[in-house]
């Protein structure tokens, strides 16, 4: 008679040691990537004041409102807040995951004092018994205890998937803190760039009305024609214009620098007030393969957890055409006479159940359900793939950009210089009574047209910058994270 229940007890223990769990075990996908980015020489050729640090790049820039201002939205900013939150709660997911694994235990404990009426059929028949009394009392204390046996690894599997969910979730705050990052610094950078496009805007408006000024001077003389001055007084409506929407676009961006900074909009603005140059853009202090320079990006560390926790529930779903064994036990005691004997050996109570869950004929239901986790899987898969490639579609533009804004400052320049020496000299000419003053003030005028693209062309230069480091996923230390594959042992990255 005790052989089956040894044979029964050797079989759980062995599987229980084993470790086996059905479904695939997880393998990282290999992504093939080029030895270099097409615009990876260009970045590394530029000269530059500074390198830059990715783990700290807005240092790099030499603004110290820069930095005070990227510290205090890495510290303040409310979409980071709700990144957090969500990473309490997978946290609290994992934490079931590991509790379903281990057994649980619960005390229950009810007294009852009854008086019983003798109008019902029961209280009828109760009261022909001798010695009936109405009055009872029933007291019940249990400790009850259960465990499932994961023979088959349904549960591990499920503790698998919230794992990764969990190191998910951490990625996932830390790509939201890098973006946040990033977004702090190009609106500061915009801010920048719209003062001095404004304060160029201004000078045109201040030269074109000097222009105007002297032709209606000339026109009351006689010198010049009314179409002169017509035209005159339309250049500078159409300069003066611009005015107006630089400034709404200005109070736009120090609103929108405020609300990354978790505060109401105008609480920095006496900060932003006083007008700055616009930052330059730092070099790049480390380069390698593709690979290497976008492995550190937390999005893809996002969509490779999410990958492998859709694995792991092809897993969860397969332990389902397997039985189901589990251990319960009840250890108690029960009296209806008095508290006093509650607990004596007469009210003990024990029981002991072994219990089996197998959906012996429920396969084509399982057989579903494990279609639609590979199909998960295979979305996840492309997911992923295609976050790489998006990966070095946004690191190749912003190289792309970065190299093509500072060549346009550079030729931009030149014709600054050039400019700059033609006003000098109408100006010299002027001086010596060969031109008119209106030649000087075209010439101002044209200087400053050039000057306002430059001062424009820097500032999307600054701005490629910045999409440079977030495209490499610069802003934090990502050095636990590395392995000698792309994305190979994120599996075991403990990113709390």
């Amino acid at each position: 008679m005790l052989a089956r229940p040894r044979s029964l007890a050797l079989l759980l223990s062995a599987s229980v040691l084993s470790g086996c769990a059905v479904g695939p075990d997880y393998r990282p996908p290999e992504t093939a990537l080029s030895a270099r980015f097409l615009g990876q020489e260009s970045v590394e050729q530029r000269e530059v004041q500074s390198q830059a640090d990715l783990q700290v790049w807005w240092a790099a820039f030499d603004d110290p409102l820069l930095v005070r201002f990227v510290s205090l939205a890495l510290e303040q900013n409310l979409d980071i807040a709700q990144a957090a939150a969500r990473v309490a709660q997978s946290r609290a997911s994992l934490r079931q995951a590991d509790a379903a694994l281990l057994p649980s235990a619960s005390v229950n404990a009810h007294g009852a004092e009854v008086y019983q009426s003798i109008e019902t059929p029961l209280g009828q028949v109760l009261s022909a018994t001798p010695d009936f009394d109405r009055s009872g009392s029933a007291y019940e204390a249990n400790l009850e205890a259960g465990w499932e046996v994961d023979m088959f690894g349904g549960l591990r599997r499920g503790r698998e998937a919230a794992r990764a969910e969990y190191a998910a979730s951490e990625a996932g705050a830390v790509a939201t803190r890098l973006a946040v990052a990033a977004h702090t610094a190009d609106v500061y950078v915009t801010i920048r760039g719209l003062q001095e496009h404004l304060a160029i805007v201004r000078q045109q408006a201040e030269t074109r009305r000097q222009l105007l000024d002297t032709i209606r001077f000339q026109y009351e003389q006689g010198i010049a024609a009314e179409l002169q001055m017509h035209q005159a007084e339309g250049s500078l409506a159409q300069v003066e214009a611009q005015i107006p929407v630089l400034e709404t676009g200005l109070d736009a961006a120090m609103n929108a620098l405020d609300v990354l900074l978790g505060a109401q909009p105008g609480t920095y603005r006496a900060d932003l007030s006083p007008a700055e140059p616009i930052p330059v853009a730092p070099g790049l202090a480390e380069t390698g393969t593709p690979a290497e320079m976008i492995r550190r990006r937390p999005d893809l560390i996002v969509a490779e957890r999410r990958l492998a926790a859709a694995n792991a529930r092809i897993g969860v779903a397969m332990s389902e055409y397997y039985p189901k064994l589990s251990l319960g036990a009840l250890l108690g005691s029960v009296t209806t006479i008095s508290s006093g004997n509650l607990f004596s050996g007469d009210a003990s109570q024990a029981q002991g159940v072994l219990g089996l869950r197998w959906r012996l004929f429920d396969f084509g239901r399982v057989e579903a359900q494990i279609a639609a986790a590979r199909g998960q899987e295979a979305e996840a898969l492309a997911a992923y793939r295609l976050a790489v490639l998006r990966a070095a579609e946004e690191v190749e533009n912003a190289f792309s950009a970065l190299v093509q804004r500072e060549a346009q400052v550079g030729i931009l320049a030149q014709g600054e210089a050039s400019l700059a020496s033609a006003r000098e000299n109408s100006l010299a000419a002027y001086e010596g009574g060969i031109v008119s003053l209106i030649e000087v003030l075209n010439a101002d005028g044209n200087l400053l047209q050039v000057r306002d693209a430059k001062a424009q062309a820097q500032t999307e230069a600054a701005r490629a910058a910045i999409a440079s480091f977030r495209a490499l996923g610069g802003g934090w230390d990502a050095r636990p994270a590395s392995s000698d594959r792309l994305y190979g042992d994120l599996s075991t990255t403990d990113y709390r």
